[in-house]
């Protein structure tokens, strides 16, 4: 007998799909959040960064307060934390509103994503996880280009703001679900490490600073560094720490990470140059340039949803070596042929090859991300997945921008910018077959 899911997945991938949907429904609205609030460019990735930051940051101390107080219980509260966040997106009337008001909303995202992969982890064995980590996966990719479409159709039918209002109701829905249909969750003792927390945040806020802020980057460089040494030594000494470090000790996880964290930034940096490159070099509405990413959409979502299965016959690490060569071959046609050639030579064409890359990239990552993990570090582990993604995104984009602001021409910026693209997944790439290739290899 075919065993079923339940309802936890589904209020699983809907919370994840609501993160995820948030933080890219910025993209497409950038335009006009700028010229509302008179936001430049450094600013402007800042609302995205304040998000990034505050959710990556958080992520390990609120995977923790999961196992301490109950995932059920946190879940929910992240879900209220949420609504309230986006509440004050909605309504922010200047540029240090919007940016603080992203940064609480980021504090609700840190509390739900590392709930939402805990609990697929609590919920399904075996094959049964193997399959809802792969729409786990197929999810972090459709929802960020979800966003950028319903962002486009939000921005252009009404305002912006409503892109974030909406979550309100939505929250509060799958919060009373969650209260149904979520199983109560064992509560681990403990407490939480509170240093190591402060020295994760200091440590991930200051290396973004370094890259986009505009004084002081050296010494921000320079904290960030020595924070995440303090941070290293401590988490080895103490008895229940934030990052328990022999989560590094398997070459696959290790691979992953490091794969995972270059690999979104230039993701991230392509979803949010992409609707601005269409907006400005080719003069689309808000509208077209958010239904412009359905040749993306699509592929990813086919190719998200069979990644499990074509994993399970081909082996993770070659469908992972698949997905990240396809991502690749996409962001290098941008690379030799200018935007102002057109939409469907150097955007929709790369978009089809990125959609099925990052389907068969995301899954498979997320599944070597979390491999031979026991009860006692799966929720580390788990941690370190969501961190990466976000704070590889805020870190990639950051750079990107740093390297690209000093250029008018929007159609030389986004080749600019895809040349990074291509040298960050590059590079990302190299890492899979370097590192976590050959530790497969000596598993099988």
């Amino acid at each position: 007998m075919k065993k079923k899911f339940g309802m936890v997945l589904p209020i699983v991938l809907l919370t994840y799909f609501l993160i995820l949907l948030d933080n890219s429904i910025i993209f497409t609205g950038t335009v006009k959040i700028a010229a509302e609030l008179n936001l430049d460019a450094r600013a402007l990735s800042w609302v995205s960064n304040a998000y990034s930051l505050t959710f990556g940051g958080l992520l390990l101390a609120m995977g923790r307060a999961g196992d301490l107080f109950g995932r059920k219980n946190i879940f929910i509260v992240g879900l209220f934390v949420f609504a309230i966040g986006s509440l004050a997106v909605g309504v922010s009337n200047s540029d240090l509103a919007i940016i603080i008001a992203r940064a609480f909303q980021g504090i609700g995202s840190s509390i739900l994503a590392p709930s939402t992969l805990a609990l697929i982890m609590d919920a399904y064995k075996e094959e049964m996880r193997t399959k809802a980590i792969g729409y786990y996966g197929a999810t972090a990719g459709l929802g960020g280009i979800s966003g950028l479409i319903l962002g486009g159709w939000i921005a252009d039918a009404f305002s912006w703001r409503y892109g974030f209002l909406i979550n309100v109701p939505i929250a509060i829905v799958v919060a009373l679900l969650s209260i149904k249909y979520i199983p109560k969750s064992k509560v681990t003792s403990g407490k939480i490490d509170y240093v190591g927390t402060l020295l994760s945040v200091i440590g991930m806020a200051t290396l973004v600073y370094s890259i986009v802020g505009e004084s002081g980057n050296f010494v921000s460089l320079a904290i960030s560094v020595l924070a995440f040494v303090i941070l290293v030594l401590i988490e080895r000494k103490v008895s229940q720490p934030l990052l328990p470090l022999k989560i590094f000790a398997n070459r696959e996880r290790s691979g992953a990470y490091i794969a995972r964290f270059i690999f979104m930034g230039a993701m991230f940096s392509y979803w949010f140059l992409t609707p601005q490159a269409m907006q400005n070099a080719l003069h689309f509405s808000t509208l077209m340039a958010g239904f412009s990413f359905i040749p993306m959409s699509i592929p990813q979502f086919i190719s998200g949803m069979r990644s499990a299965d074509l994993s399970a016959r081909f082996g993770n690490t070659k469908i992972l070596i698949m997905g990240i060569t396809l991502s690749l071959i996409g962001l290098l046609i941008p690379t030799f042929i200018s935007i102002n050639h057109g939409y469907w030579l150097v955007v929709a064409l790369p978009m089809v090859l990125l959609g099925f890359g990052q389907g068969l990239t995301l899954s498979p990552l997320t599944v070597a991300g979390v491999a031979h993990t026991g009860p006692e570090i799966a929720g580390a582990a788990s941690g370190v997945v969501n961190t990466t993604h976000q704070i590889g995104s805020s870190v990639g984009l950051s750079l990107i921008v740093a390297m690209t602001s000093g250029i008018k021409s929007p159609a030389i910026l986004y080749q600019h910018a895809m040349i990074l693209d291509s040298l960050l997944v590059g590079i990302a790439l190299l890492i899979v077959i370097i590192v976590i290739y050959p530790a497969t290899r000596e598993e099988d």
